[in-house]
């Protein structure tokens, strides 16, 4: 099993027909903002919300919940799904 993690500052609605995405937001608001977009909110280490090692133990879970499907991604629930480019030919500027 796959599990892509992307974290996100943005919100950028990606997800992946392949693989379950699993974002992550940096930012607290953000989540709260996006809640259809964010999976887990990590933004509230800096808020003192949480310890670093509580929301390790909460990703872990996650991730294992997402891996054995008990739950869905917000991008899987809501069918949200980007196109892999597994080789872009375009020049990098």
């Amino acid at each position: 099993m796959n599990l892509h993690v992307f974290t996100t500052g943005r919100g950028t609605p990606y997800g992946l027909a392949m693989a379950p995405v699993i974002k992550v937001s940096t930012r607290t608001d953000l989540a709260r903002r996006w809640p259809d977009l964010i999976d887990v909110d990590a933004g509230r280490i800096a808020s003192g919300e949480c310890s670093l090692e509580e929301l390790g133990w909460e990703l872990f879970h996650y991730y294992l919940d997402v891996a054995s499907g008990r739950k869905k991604t917000w991008a899987e629930a809501h069918r949200i799904h980007n196109g892999l480019a597994l080789f872009n030919p375009a020049p990098l500027t």
